[in-house]
């Protein structure tokens, strides 16, 4: 890695090139070695778990009770609405 290609790449991202952060990255970089970096890092990444597939299911048995929930939530946005005019004009 050379400061003419991290310019490249960073001008092709769309980002202003920093000269003075590009010098001290470069350099940074430069003292690293590869093969040992490589060496003690972690072997395999642990994704997290998926979601259980039960959760929409268990919502779709009960759909008063979303619907509640629904009108619940429209109920508080336009009171915060409302509260928002009352502020303005109050």
């Amino acid at each position: 890695m050379n400061e003419e290609n991290l310019k490249k790449v960073l001008t092709a991202s769309g980002l202003d090139v920093d000269e003075a952060r590009v010098k001290s990255l470069t350099a940074a970089v430069s003292e690293v070695k590869i093969e040992d970096a490589i060496k003690v890092a972690p072997v395999g990444f642990v994704a997290p778990a998926a979601p259980v597939a039960e959760a929409p299911a268990a919502e779709a048995a009960k759909p008063g009770e979303k619907k509640k929930k629904e009108a619940k939530e429209a109920k508080k946005k336009e009171e915060e609405a409302m509260a928002g005019l009352g502020a303005l004009f109050g």
